[in-house]
């Protein structure tokens, strides 16, 4: 069996693109693996919420194989290539003539996406979901979504890939955490990736303000691009702010420095794209607390895994709390972060999941 592989791959500053390139390597020790093979017995394409998958979103629909849905929300992937004639009739060919109006109104004020639950509300997944001869998911979330525009579809649920970063020694991290002005005992708080409305931002640095005035000794690294220049424009006045620490896009050995440094991994999501977190799965790998807000895209993490808090008028008050607490009891965030170590070696290994791909594209 030949596979043809069609992914965005490194340099690409994306994390399907490092996602891709440790599931390639996983799967050529199973048999013969082609990038952008054409005449492959079945195809693996890798789709995401943004345009670097565009050419292979468009082989996927003409040439149909296993598709990995890495958002299970393509709303933003339309709106970033399609006219607005080509937009509405493909609103119209998921969901029905009906929501012409919808669709009109949502290409209007498509200035607002981003954090416009609306635009999460009508993922827009019929016409990949129909047409792959299977779709891969990596979460109940993600499952559910595909089956509401294709009932009728193959889906098969892997979790997310995990591989053990070459960590530094313990004396190198607290060499690093000196570095960056922390004290032995002080929280380090980590938001990594691109930083969207959806993430929370604001809700995080209210929730700290919160714990600060109770003089907690917690530190916020905030490490990634704004993809949001109203976000950043709102964030930059708190920059100043000795408490806040903030680094750009970091390679793959700086990221692993940073988040072998952090104590806690913040992960909120709202609007969600019922995706699964690769810098989540990848701070948990390493032992370390998650908050996340609840939902079921982590409906397989055991409770005593990682921290859930419902989105709605507590999120803040509930998420100061948790920081309070994790800041005043160390040995509870490491007990956590050691059951998520413990839950991702069992369920997310690169040779795990790389085995339960092969077998979907045996069958396929």
């Amino acid at each position: 069996m030949t596979v043809g592989f069609f992914s965005p791959l490194p340099p690409a500053k994306t994390g399907v693109a490092d996602y891709a390139e440790a599931l390639l390597g996983a799967l050529r020790k199973r048999g013969d693996v082609k990038i952008d093979r054409e005449t492959a017995d079945v195809a693996l394409y890798q789709i995401g919420n943004n345009q670097l998958h565009a050419r292979i979103y468009d082989r996927a629909v003409t040439y149909p194989g296993i598709v990995v849905l890495h958002d299970a929300v393509l709303q933003h992937f339309f709106l970033g290539r399609l006219t607005e004639q080509q937009y509405v009739g493909e609103f119209i060919f998921n969901y029905g003539e009906w929501t012409r109006s919808l669709a009109d109104d949502l290409w209007k004020h498509r200035a607002r996406s981003a954090a416009d639950p609306r635009y999460f509300a009508w993922p827009m997944l019929k016409r990949i979901a129909t047409t792959a001869r299977a779709i891969i998911v990596h979460n109940p979330a993600a499952a559910a979504i595909v089956r509401q525009h294709a009932p009728d579809a193959r889906v098969i649920e892997i979790p997310h890939l995990f591989v053990p970063p070459e960590m530094p020694q313990e004396v190198d991290t607290l060499r690093f955490r000196r570095e960056l002005g922390l004290a032995p005992r002080t929280l380090l708080i980590g938001m990594f990736g691109h930083q969207r409305e959806s993430k929370r931002l604001p809700v995080v640095v209210r929730a700290l303000e919160r714990a600060w005035d109770l003089e907690v000794d917690a530190r916020l690294l905030i490490a990634g691009r704004f993809e949001s220049s109203d976000l950043k424009r709102s964030f930059d006045r708190r920059l100043p702010d000795p408490r806040i620490l903030r680094v750009d896009y970091l390679p793959e050995p700086d990221f692993w420095r940073y988040a072998a440094a952090v104590d806690v991994c913040i992960n909120l999501r709202y609007p969600t794209a019922a995706e699964t977190s690769g810098i989540a799965i990848r701070l948990m790998g390493i032992g370390k607390s998650v908050v996340f807000s609840s939902g079921a895209e982590i409906a397989r993490i055991p409770e005593n895994a990682c921290l859930r808090i419902e989105t709605g008028p507590a999120e803040e008050e509930l998420l100061a709390t948790y920081l309070t607490w994790l800041a005043r009891d160390r040995e509870a965030a490491h007990e956590i972060g050691r059951h998520a170590a413990a839950h991702i070696a069992a369920h997310h290994a690169l040779e795990t999941v790389g085995q339960q791909y092969w077998d979907a594209l045996k069958k396929a």
